[in-house]
């Protein structure tokens, strides 16, 4: 199936998705997660008017920008992010989604404000299963360190973001996509963000519509799309 057949497939899913719980279309974006997709590729799907686009690694955003940079696209960083690369994050991408500590807001605020740029858009990343192997706050924690975050300069708390635990089938997600959007409202109100252009980042390939029907606002899409990567 070739890659606009596969977008378009998962346009008409979306707009399955939100008409089974009577949300406008345009209340989802799809973000194209290009981790290890090459940027002919990427061109390719921003052709097709994808204009969300995800990578896992600064460093491999950094080895495509040249290639790319000529596409007015929104970047975002969805893989883990190392205190000591913040600084070329805030370069190379537009939000980050993985802010996963107090410590790093904290590093990453200092590099903003010393940048003097416009304030970093973050999601706060839950690990809304509590997994000890996954990054993230703890569900429990997630106010408190909204309100903390709100008292840095330089930052523009914008949303959460979660991967629910590995589950066969999409519908095991659903408690924890609930969940995400439960706890979303009581951080948003810490935090003092604005209804408007708040984020709720959930849902993948396999569980992307079951998250849509619980309240996603975003969706990180790479299998679905670009089929099977190394």
């Amino acid at each position: 199936m070739s890659l606009a057949d596969q977008v378009q497939r998962v346009r008409e899913a979306m707009a399955a998705a939100c008409a089974r719980r009577g949300r406008s279309e345009r209340a989802v974006r799809l973000l194209a997660a290009t981790k290890t997709v090459e940027p002919e590729r990427i061109r390719e799907a921003y052709g097709l008017g994808i204009r969300l686009l995800g990578e896992n690694r600064v460093q491999e955003r950094v080895a495509k920008r040249a290639a790319l940079e000529d596409l007015q696209a929104e970047w975002h960083l969805l893989g883990p992010l190392q205190s000591n690369k913040a600084g070329r994050a805030l370069a190379a991408f537009d939000m980050i989604e993985t802010l996963d500590s107090l410590g790093l807001a904290e590093r990453l605020s200092r590099l903003a404000v010393a940048r003097g740029a416009r304030p970093a858009r973050v999601l706060l990343e839950v690990n809304i299963g509590e997994e000890a192997q996954k990054h993230g706050v703890a569900p429990g924690l997630a106010v408190e360190v909204a309100r903390a975050l709100a008292a840095l300069p330089g930052l523009e708390l914008r949303g959460l973001m979660a991967i629910p635990p590995a589950a066969e089938r999409a519908e095991a997600s659903r408690r924890h996509f609930a969940a995400l959007a439960e706890l979303g409202e009581g951080v948003r109100a810490a935090a003092g963000a604005a209804a408007e252009g708040w984020e709720l980042s959930m849902g993948m390939s396999h569980d992307y519509q079951v998250a849509i029907e619980e309240g996603a606002t975003l969706v990180r899409l790479g299998q679905a799309l670009f089929g099977l990567r190394s």
